[in-house]
């Protein structure tokens, strides 16, 4: 049984939980504190030395880190990563910008908000995040104006990997009602078979 180490309201770990719903694959999810009693450990920095979430074990002493990294792994082979080389590349290109130009900022202003609190002294900080969330999210519009899905025409990982945050941007202050293109993706994302929500439990899943 593949063990999914994570903390439930991530949009990190939340991909990797949606991917496996949507491909069938059962797995064990290992609910985990941030910080030093949990990914800071030193029996969770045996299983991943950059002590973050999620981190997958696919068998005994088996571990893989990095939430694309680990849905590339379970995708490949099947139609989540396309067969063109352009559009696989494509793909490749927005789970990139994912993880460097919109992860850093619309996560992370939803963490502080919604979960942790804003850090000490961080107030001006969040303010910049916002922004750069921001214009993250127009970067996605105005790609979203030309064609369904981040890869061309089917869905793909791009999409996971970013409707992951997007659909909760919300929670840290993301105005969603100023892109019409986006919020119509957003219900392409959601009408895809066995979509899970970011709350839901997983049917098939053992906790």
């Amino acid at each position: 049984m593949i063990k999914l180490y994570q903390f439930h309201p991530s949009g990190n770990c939340y991909k990797v939980r949606l991917l496996l719903h949507q491909l069938g694959i059962p797995f064990e999810a290992v609910e985990t504190e941030m910080g030093a009693g949990g990914t800071r450990s030193p029996e969770f920095k045996a299983k991943n030395p950059i002590a973050k979430l999620p981190t997958v074990e696919l068998e005994p002493g088996v571990f893989l880190a990095e939430s694309n990294a680990i849905l590339w792994y379970f995708a490949e082979g099947t139609p989540f990563i396309p067969s063109d080389k352009l559009e696989r590349a494509r793909m490749l290109q927005w789970m990139f910008f994912e993880q460097y130009s919109h992860e850093p900022y619309v996560a992370v202003a939803r963490a502080w908000i919604a979960y942790f609190g804003i850090p000490p002294g961080k107030e001006r900080e969040l303010e910049e995040r916002i922004q750069k969330g921001y214009a993250a999210l127009d970067v996605m519009e105005g790609e979203l104006a030309k064609r369904p899905f981040f890869a061309g025409e089917r869905y793909s990982l791009a999409d996971i990997a970013l409707y992951a945050y997007t659909h909760v941007a919300e929670e840290g202050r993301f105005e969603l009602v100023r892109y019409p293109a986006l919020r119509a993706w957003l219900e392409r994302v959601q009408s895809q078979p066995k979509h899970l929500r970011i709350t839901d439990a997983v049917p098939h899943a053992t906790r």
